[in-house]
């Protein structure tokens, strides 16, 4: 274990992680060079077309140190750099002893670069900082260094400036690894405790499971059991990530591997589980039955708490089945992920998710529709809310159909955050005034070396919006954000609700803070307004709020000519004929009832 390096590379997003991550594969000869390719790590073709790393990667690497003559085994993880996929960042820390800190030489500090960095303090790593894009026309190492060290504290010759694209000093990075990352703890002679960071699913070796040992040894034939899960399995193969699966003897403590549990049930498995070794095979075993032997489980990670939520339905109801396999084997290769069934008249059976935030969103709907070729349609996303109730009870709900009575309601909470904004401090007015459209909350400012850091309290609902692109716009591209859940504080929420011809459509119903009555309502009735096909009767579409009226739009009713085939004769013949259709016109209008498509739900629920 004297020799194993286990780490991470964590940075902001577009920072050149994964490039980094290719220079070392090219010097440590991981990768034969005619098999090369950029971003060799990202395995997804959506991670290749935006650039972006979503997925944490392992790779086990031979590195030949020529300063101290010996031969490493370096344990990389390439990790996500986007504030949406925080929590893939804090699995593959919890595996690790060290970190790279990546920062961008024309970019500087960035908002997810101080909250990796945060989180890789609060376990303990070392921290190698490294500053990439040297070698740009653009590139201000002198300014980035001063961030840095007024990030960490790190002194100004322990940073090390690179070029991962040329490869320039990136030979640097790996003697700072084996210098500075302490090697693993050897406890082999302890019983066996692997700690799952992520799964994989395969065809036809079931759940794979990707583990970092911590005590002891295993090997292909033990007999294994999940502490959480309560599930025991025989292993079926062990071994380790080149960065392809490359099959070995065992796996033992400190190292990074794979597992094939051979368990085809996805609901089964679940990261952070702990995995210890069984004398013969058993599934009725509970976690005292070792806590008494004194194995305990190892800490795993923090629950994640989806905080944006949408319903999602397949277009053909044939395909609801195939939509449920499908979410179950995406939930195994992204724990954030939550989902639960629902059943909605108008639509069929579909799902109710909930994400880490928007990106998060967005790649789920990606990922359905490339890897398991499903059409689906996801309803406009919205935050979770917790009712109190007049007898003390409470609910979360994130439909506004599911609110109960307003008798019944004491108040309703939704969740607030904190909000980091870096910029460089020009910019400080102008985000200044977006707390004039936002219900942003100023807190407190400080600087970082030449940027400014702006901490604001917000709402999540606002948060998830356009803000970022608004963010964006006035500071020309340079602001960067971060924010955390906070807690749930109560809002000024109202419930907005529409009525179609007088009846009222729950399905509309939508919970928003007060300021955003008229917007909303106006929007929605001039939506309807152009979707509802036109009945013989004439549609009133009315927006309501606590039962007053606070929007309107109205479609007419079709014109039928009733006269059409009269020609000549008397005028009365055809005002007897405008009376008879006036009076079947009025009892439609008190008796008609409005069918609304379900392409019109599913445009609505977009909104």
């Amino acid at each position: 274990m004297e020799n194993v390096r286990n780490f991470v590379i964590i940075a902001h997003i577009d920072h050149g992680k994964s490039t980094l991550a290719d220079r070392f594969l090219e010097l440590t000869k991981t990768v034969e060079k005619r098999k090369m390719r950029e971003q060799y790590l990202d395995r997804m073709d959506l991670e290749r077309e935006k650039g972006i790393t979503i997925k944490m990667q392992p790779v086990q690497m031979m590195y030949h140190s020529p300063i101290f003559n010996s031969e490493y085994v370096l344990n990389l993880i390439d990790t996500p750099g986007h504030v949406d996929f925080t929590y893939e960042v804090s699995r593959s820390l919890a595996a690790v002893e060290g970190a790279v800190l990546l920062v961008d030489a024309t970019q500087g500090v960035q908002a997810q670069t101080l909250a990796n960095y945060k989180l890789a303090k609060a376990q303990n790593l070392a921290i190698i900082p490294v500053i990439n894009k040297i070698d740009l026309d653009n590139a201000r190492v002198a300014e980035t260094e001063e961030q840095i060290i007024a990030l960490c504290g790190a002194a100004k010759e322990e940073i090390i400036g690179i070029s991962a694209k040329t490869g320039e000093n990136v030979d640097r990075v790996l003697e700072e690894i084996v210098k500075k990352v302490p090697a693993p703890q050897a406890r082999l002679e302890k019983p066996l405790r692997a700690l799952i960071f992520d799964s994989i699913y395969d065809n036809h070796k079931g759940i794979i499971a990707c583990v970092r040992i911590v005590d002891g040894e295993m090997r292909a034939g033990d007999f294994a059991y999940l502490m959480a899960a309560h599930n025991s399995f025989e292993v079926g193969e062990v071994g380790i990530f080149k960065p392809n699966f490359v099959k070995s003897e065992k796996l033992q403590s400190g190292d990074i591997g794979y597992v094939a549990t051979g368990i085809k049930e996805p609901e089964k498995l679940r990261v952070g589980d702990t995995i210890i070794k069984l004398k013969t095979q058993s599934s009725k075993l509970k976690t005292s039955d070792f806590l008494n032997n004194g194995v305990e489980s190892l800490p795993g990670y923090r629950e994640p708490k989806p905080m944006v939520f949408a319903s999602i339905y397949p277009h053909s109801a044939d395909d609801f089945e195939l939509l449920k396999k499908s979410i179950q084997k995406l939930k195994l290769n992204d724990a954030a992920l939550f989902y639960q069934p629902e059943f909605f008249q108008a639509l069929g059976r579909g799902f109710s998710l909930g994400f880490l935030g928007m990106l998060h969103l967005e790649i789920v709907k990606e990922r359905l529709s490339r890897e398991y070729n499903l059409e689906v349609v996801l309803t406009t996303p919205s935050v979770s809310f917790k009712v109190l109730l007049i007898d003390g009870s409470s609910q979360d709900i994130f439909r506004a159909m599911d609110l109960p009575t307003p008798e019944k309601i004491e108040k309703i909470l939704e969740p607030w955050v904190s909000l980091e904004i870096l910029t460089p401090p020009r910019y400080f007015g102008d985000l200044m005034k977006l707390t004039d459209s936002y219900r942003l909350v100023f807190v407190a400012s400080e600087y970082l070396g030449d940027l400014m850091i702006i901490r604001f309290e917000a709402p999540l609902m606002d948060i998830i919006s356009d803000f970022y692109d608004k963010l964006k716009s006035v500071s020309s591209g340079y602001a960067s954000m971060n924010y955390e859940v906070l807690e749930y504080r109560p809002g000024d929420l109202v419930k907005l609700e529409f009525l179609l011809a007088g009846d009222k459509f729950e399905a509309f119903s939508r919970i928003i803070p007060r300021q955003r009555i008229d917007r909303d309502a106006r929007l929605v009735c001039q939506k309807l307004k152009e979707l509802l096909p036109r009945e013989n009767f004439q549609v009133a579409i009315q927006a309501a709020v606590a039962g007053r009226i606070v929007a309107r739009e109205t479609i007419p009713a079709l014109k039928k000519d009733v006269t059409g085939y009269l020609y000549g004769g008397d005028r009365t013949r055809k005002m007897k004929l405008w009376k008879k259709q006036q009076r079947g016109k009025k009892k439609l209008k008190e008796l008609g009832r409005v069918e609304v498509p379900s392409k019109v739900y599913l445009e609505i629920l977009k909104l």
